[in-house]
């Protein structure tokens, strides 16, 4: 009976600790342990010597981070014996020597990991870099939200993990946040806290929608005027139906110095940047910067754009100094972001002064189309030649709105990639039957700044308060995609349109915990994904968010 008892009582122990570990996103494969590892007296970590010198550097970041919030002091060792390079021919020496130990294991994937908590020690197993930093951040979700918030907290006494066997990779490689920074400008502290929160839940993908109609955020040296005249606008809001311009002398941008220092932070953190440059649509601001040559009617004024909506006053493809142009900021922007997309737009880009222009009608007649959508396709296969010339190191896959499939795309070649957001899972299909990568970022309910709640307490944006945390999370990427297509989807990404917001703290409030459930579809298996189960474990992230110092929608936390 005795024993029935204490086996009963050891069952429950395990389950009041199972509920205590809410790790986001929900790892492919996790069991929980009775007990917990203390951080107790010295505490030693020992890792292989690599050579890879960003591996050495995320150990280091996890030594100062833990010493930083919780006074936990990690002793660094290397291995006694390294007989190879990978973790089972390393000899750590005897019991008890180290409680952290870091194996590297070159058959793992790139974003893999393996986490092991016993009582007695802690063993982490990876490939790359990144997987070993994803695997710090599953520890640091297992202890109190302080530490992944880089908080100290000094009424915490213990400091301990709870007993797990995880091993984990994510379902997709492309998981993705876009912040359009063209209608509002919020600066780089606040791209900061947003890189930090996607690292948190092990998103790698900012896509940095740096110009619109309204706005040129980015400093272009050839090009000064673009943030001279480009960046500044005669309205802090964007007008729309009873909302009038209002005067105010308004914008910004990021200076190449400030660009560099993002994305040095956001490496640290394994996010990757895509810059978007929305050519030859939405680029009013452009074209008010530089008219003579890329208007298609230098004759008339150009200004800023004050409003919402799609602008008619688009770049003019026809203009040899145009396509230069493109070409120019594109070398720029190779230079400013080391990573391997650049994102040309292509969305929304009407033909009504092309129709009206001569060079344009001219050089339709010369590629032989009678369609002056095929104008824009024109264009972007020279730009994609002018990247496709370039060094290897140089090079970057060119990525587009899914509008770009309604023109000659087939011109362009099968190397490119499709974000699907009108019609997003029909026109995912259709890139990926063309051979085309696709990214799945569907309009509804991915537009994560429109309203999530009917509730008349909801701040001004898009919508009508139907796409709800729930909404979000229960949409199913890849659903009912044949097996052979499914390489080409490279993942999911949720957008941040800003037309309706100027707050920082809006774009935090409309954007958590939406941003969390893309982040889950992005990385657990779907058969692993529930949203009763996934609510449950977000109600420990309000602690996460408030030690953060970032706004969040409040609907779903009891």
């Amino acid at each position: 009976m005795k024993k029935i008892v204490f086996a009963l009582l050891l069952l429950v122990g395990i389950s009041l600790q199972a509920q205590e570990i809410s790790i986001i996103p929900k790892p492919a494969k996790m069991d929980v342990q009775n007990g917990k590892f203390l951080f107790n007296g010295k505490v030693v970590i020992c890792y292989p010597v690599a050579k890879d010198v960003d591996f050495r550097k995320v150990v280091d970041n996890f030594v100062v981070e833990l010493k930083e919030t919780t006074g936990v002091k990690l002793a660094k060792s290397t291995p006694k014996k390294q007989k190879s390079a990978f973790g089972d021919a390393v000899k750590y020496g005897k019991k008890g020597d180290a409680h952290i130990v870091i194996h590297i294991d070159g058959d793992m994937a790139e974003e893999e990991y393996k986490l092991s908590v016993t009582t007695k020690r802690i063993d982490i197993t990876a490939a790359k870099p990144a997987g070993l930093f994803y695997a710090f951040q599953t520890l640091k979700q297992l202890m109190p939200r302080n530490v992944m918030a880089g908080v100290p907290d000094e009424s915490i006494r213990e400091w301990s993990v709870p007993c797990v066997e995880i091993a984990d990779e994510p379902r997709f490689s492309w998981r993705g946040f876009m912040l359009d920074e063209g209608r509002h400008f919020y600066g780089k502290e606040e791209i900061k806290k947003i890189i930090d929160v996607m690292a948190t839940y092990k998103m790698n993908r900012f896509h940095w929608h740096l110009t619109e109609d309204q706005g040129w955020r980015i400093e272009i040296k050839k090009y000064p005027k673009l943030t001279e005249i480009g960046a500044w606008r005669d309205s802090k809001v964007c007008a729309w139906g009873d909302v009038k311009p209002d005067g105010i002398r308004y914008g910004g941008f990021y200076t190449h110095e400030e660009i560099k220092e993002v994305v040095e932070y956001a490496k640290e953190r394994f996010v990757e940047i895509i810059p978007e440059v929305d050519i030859p649509g939405h680029s009013q601001a452009a074209v008010a910067s530089y008219p003579e040559f890329l208007a298609c009617d230098p004759e008339n004024k150009h200004e800023v754009w004050l409003s919402q909506g799609v602008s008619s006053d688009v770049i003019n493809v026809a203009n040899p100094l145009a396509v230069q142009f493109a070409k120019d900021v594109i070398d720029e922007l190779i230079e400013l972001f080391p990573f391997g997309y650049l994102h040309l737009g292509g969305d929304e880009c009407p033909t009504y002064k092309w129709e009206r222009n001569s060079d344009c009608q001219a050089l339709l007649k010369e590629i032989g189309s009678d369609k002056y959508r095929d104008l824009q396709i024109h264009f972007y296969k020279q730009l994609l030649d002018h990247v496709a010339q370039k060094p290897v190191e140089k090079q970057r896959k060119l990525v587009f709105w899914n509008e770009v499939l309604h023109g000659n795309t087939e011109s362009l070649g099968k190397d490119i990639t499709i974000m699907a957001w009108i019609g997003a899972d029909r026109a995912a299909k259709d890139a990926a039957m063309r051979g085309m990568t696709t990214i799945l970022s569907p309009q509804i309910p991915y537009y994560i700044n429109r309203r999530q709640s009917k509730l008349e307490t909801e701040p001004k944006s898009q919508g009508h308060g139907d796409e709800t945390v729930e909404r979000v999370y229960n949409y199913k990427p890849m659903n009912n995609v044949d097996e052979e297509l499914q390489p080409k989807y490279l993942g999911v990404q949720a957008n941040f349109w800003t037309e309706w917001v100027i707050e920082p703290s809006v774009v935090q409030y409309l954007m958590l915990p939406r941003l969390v459930a893309v982040a889950e579809a992005g990385w657990t298996p779907a058969e692993e994904r529930d949203y009763d189960d996934f609510i449950g474990r977000l109600q420990g992230e309000a602690r996460y968010y408030q030690l953060k110092g970032v706004d969040y929608g409040k609907h779903v936390f009891k």
